[in-house]
C-alpha cells in the first residue's frame, strides 16, 4: 500500500491568513483510493460554542476539541475533566469522587434522563485516557478512540447546552415579555 501526502494551503477571502492542510492518500491493492484531510494550522476547534457559555467553560471545552484529532486520549481526559467541573458547579454535586457525583446527578431529577444516562461514559471513556485498562482477551492496552473521545465532546456540548444555553435563551424570552407586559401595563412574569 502506497501513501501520498502534500499541503494544501489556502487563504482566507474574509481575514487574508493562510490555512494549512496535510493531504493524506493512500494507494489501495485494488485501486481504490482514500483521502484524509488534516489542518495543522492554524489549530481551531472544530466544534465553536454559543456566547452563552461562559469563558472558563469554553476554554475547557475548546482544549479538548483541539486536541481530538491529535490525541483522542488527551481530549477525553479533558473532557473528562470538564464534567466533573461542570457537575460540581453547575449540577450542585457534593461528592469527592467522579463516580460518586455522576451517581448523585442520576439519583436526581435535574438531568433530562438521555443525558443523565450519557454522562457516565465520559467517566469510563476518560479512565480508559487516565488508566491503562488491558483487554482480558488479548492482554493489549485498550486506548481510546476517536469516536469514543468525540462522543464525549458530545455529551459536553448537550451539558452545556443544558446548564447555559436553554436558560439564556429562556431568560431572553421571558424579558421580551415582560417588556411587552409592562408596556401593556399587565403584570409582568416571575
Amino acid at each position: 500500500m502506497n501513501e501520498i501526502w502534500e499541503v494544501l494551503y489556502t487563504d482566507c477571502p474574509a481575514c487574508h491568513k493562510r490555512s494549512i492542510f496535510l493531504i493524506q492518500t493512500t494507494m489501495g491493492k485494488n485501486g481504490g483510493d482514500a483521502r484524509k484531510q488534516f489542518q495543522v494550522y492554524p489549530k481551531t476547534s472544530i466544534r465553536p460554542l454559543p456566547e452563552e457559555v461562559p469563558d472558563g467553560y469554553r476554554a475547557d471545552f475548546n482544549e479538548a476539541s483541539l486536541v481530538l484529532g491529535d490525541s483522542p486520549k488527551a481530549s477525553a481526559a479533558l473532557s473528562r475533566r470538564l464534567l466533573q467541573r461542570l457537575l460540581v458547579e453547575k449540577g450542585g454535586a457534593k461528592k469527592r469522587d467522579l463516580a460518586d457525583q455522576i451517581q448523585e446527578m442520576l439519583d436526581s431529577p435535574s438531568l433530562p434522563s438521555e443525558l443523565a444516562d450519557a454522562i457516565d461514559a465520559i467517566r469510563n471513556i476518560g479512565l480508559f485516557a487516565t488508566h491503562p485498562k488491558k483487554s482480558t482477551n488479548s492482554g493489549e492496552v485498550l486506548d481510546v478512540e476517536p469516536g469514543e473521545a468525540d462522543w464525549s465532546l458530545e455529551v459536553l456540548e448537550q451539558l452545556l447546552d443544558h446548564f447555559f444555553i436553554r436558560p439564556a435563551k429562556l431568560q431572553a424570552r421571558k424579558d421580551a415579555l415582560n417588556s411587552k407586559l409592562k408596556e401593556a401595563g399587565k403584570p409582568i412574569m416571575k
